[in-house]
């Protein structure tokens, strides 16, 4: 038989990583502006049913991330992942860039 492990779980109940460490949230979006120095601002998309209509409803969030080498350009297809606060406004940092703009 094979030996399962569960997963470690938090004073609080939130699910941690194997190091000990809380799961980052890891999100995918477009980046909308590069024009500041190590950082992007990627335009998240989330697609909401209204709650009385039923009608899908597009939500889009803009949020600043982290991108040391400034290798994102406008455009590019991006995954982005929770981080420590780098700045006053950034929460987020650049995992890599998953398609670039034609």
């Amino acid at each position: 038989m094979s030996e399962q492990t569960t997963p470690e779980v938090s004073e609080s109940g939130k699910l941690l990583a194997p190091g000990g460490r809380q799961f980052r949230k890891e999100r995918r979006g477009y980046v909308v502006s590069d024009k500041m120095e190590k950082t992007i601002t990627v335009a998240l998309e989330e697609h909401v049913k209204h709650a009385l209509y039923g009608k899908v409803i597009r939500k889009t969030k803009k949020v600043k991330a982290h991108d040391e080498n400034n290798t994102a350009g406008v455009g590019d297809l991006v995954r982005i992942a929770e981080t420590r606060p780098t700045s006053a406004t950034k929460r987020w940092r650049l995992v890599e860039v998953v398609e670039k703009a034609k």
